[in-house]
């Protein structure tokens, strides 16, 4: 029997949920036609679900002579369930075959994608990013995202099992956060608004009230770049907490870290087809000061200065790998919020955690009192009155503080080995790309 429509129709078992010692029983699967094969009196087929790949034989016999036609004149993509036996076979990759007793062809493939859903490497990414929802049916980008979502919930349960508040921030706002240069400016009624670059000053307020917070959440910057790590619009996994300093935040990154790459190796070993190249992590990730890091490029030959940042260029001449921090930067050009260090007003309480070149998080300790954080809005020619509404949170009892942001895309970037960041994002937005 062939049907077109769903129905009372439901999947029983999905396709890693089914194995060889299951011989004669019926199951109903769905998913995708990944491959077709039509000889005589034979046809062959693999459909794809989330879990994984079913192997169906219709043989002429052994189901009816229809469904047998139907299946040998299917395209790849097209979107079926089959009904049928189990049965045994070492021939199989998964030891097993579906015998069809029952064929519904929910949609068939009308235009056939620019590329095989079994393809492995696509030379074209923006041809990929056109048609996202099918190449993101290829096994390669199966395996990036099925760890994307375990290791954003292995890092939210350590946050719970740490007694962190969720919370969610809102996303347009009346100032910048992060400076004006990279602003998504919107038509909010009859006012300019913005997109937040950060959720940085409600976070803050926030640890007046839970002082453990944190948001896994979008962020946008309108920065025209044009390379392999940079996106308009991320997800920013960040924490803000009460009564500690940077030192505290780092040690919570590098647990973090640590959490996320047990999460991604325990998945490759389960799936080892996901040709991940997983970092390994020392028992303390290094931290180098941004003195240290400026006399050893300047050793090395890099034309830099005190002041200047630290660009990937030059900290591929010396030479910095896996996972390392570069804290205690230069004060003038952080953000307004960070406090700077007692013993050298020049100097902020701040770091960066890298991976290589790769830049995967930011943080500090964050000014606590209303003068001094309204000065140094002042120092950098920010409209105090504009941002009276965080200012104002001051005079009620801001704690001691500190915080950061980890880029989740970059992260993932760094687990397991992928180079393009769009690799990692489900639909990418770049200062190129609006659609799909």
């Amino acid at each position: 029997m062939i049907e077109t429509e769903l129905g009372t129709l439901r999947r029983s078992h999905y396709s890693d949920e089914i194995n060889s010692s299951m011989d004669g029983t019926q199951v109903t699967v769905m998913g995708w036609v990944l491959t077709v094969r039509g000889h005589g009196n034979i046809s062959f087929a693999t459909i794809r679900d989330k879990n994984g790949d079913v192997s169906v034989v219709a043989k002429k016999g052994d189901c009816p002579d229809d469904i047998r036609e139907k299946i040998s004149y299917l395209k790849a993509h097209s979107s079926i369930a089959i009904t049928g036996n189990v049965k045994s076979s070492e021939k199989a990759p998964s030891g097993y075959e579906i015998v069809p007793t029952e064929l519904r062809v929910f949609s068939e493939v009308e235009k056939i994608p620019p590329f095989e859903p079994i393809a492995k490497t696509v030379k074209n990414i923006d041809t990929r990013l056109e048609v996202r929802p099918i190449d993101l049916r290829r096994k390669v980008l199966q395996h990036i995202f099925n760890t994307r979502s375990l290791v954003l919930k292995s890092i939210r349960s350590y946050f719970n099992d740490q007694n962190f508040v969720e919370i969610n921030t809102p996303k347009m706002i009346a100032t910048a956060t992060e400076g004006g240069a990279a602003l998504f400016p919107i038509f909010y009624y009859n006012k300019e608004a913005f997109l937040a670059q950060s959720p940085q000053l409600y976070k803050e307020q926030l640890t007046m009230s839970f002082e453990k917070v944190f948001e896994i959440a979008p962020i946008f910057r309108a920065e025209p770049s044009r390379t392999n790590r940079h996106l308009a619009e991320a997800i920013s996994i960040d924490l803000e907490e009460a009564f500690i300093d940077y030192n505290d935040v780092m040690s919570r990154i590098e647990e973090i870290i640590k959490i996320s790459i047990k999460t991604v190796t325990d998945y490759a070993k389960d799936n080892p087809d996901a040709e991940f190249t997983i970092p390994e992590i020392p028992e303390t990730i290094p931290q180098y000061s941004y003195d240290d890091l400026v006399d050893k490029m300047q050793k090395a030959g890099a034309k830099t200065e005190w002041g200047d940042d630290l660009y990937p260029s030059n900290l591929k001449k010396i030479g910095l790998e896996g996972f390392y921090f570069i804290k205690d930067w230069p004060l003038a050009p952080k953000p307004f919020y960070v406090k700077d260090s007692k013993a050298n007003p020049k100097i902020s309480e701040s770091f960066d955690l890298m991976f290589g070149d790769l830049e995967l998080s930011s943080g500090s300790t964050r000014i606590e009192k209303r003068n001094e954080l309204a000065e140094r809005m002042k120092n950098k020619g920010m409209n105090t009155d504009a941002f009276e509404y965080h200012l104002g949170a001051f005079d009620y009892g801001v704690p001691p503080h500190a915080g950061c942001g980890i880029g989740l895309e970059r992260l993932i970037m760094a687990l397991t080995g992928t180079e393009n960041i769009r690799d990692v994002t489900f639909y990418p937005r770049d200062v190129d790309r609006l659609t799909p």
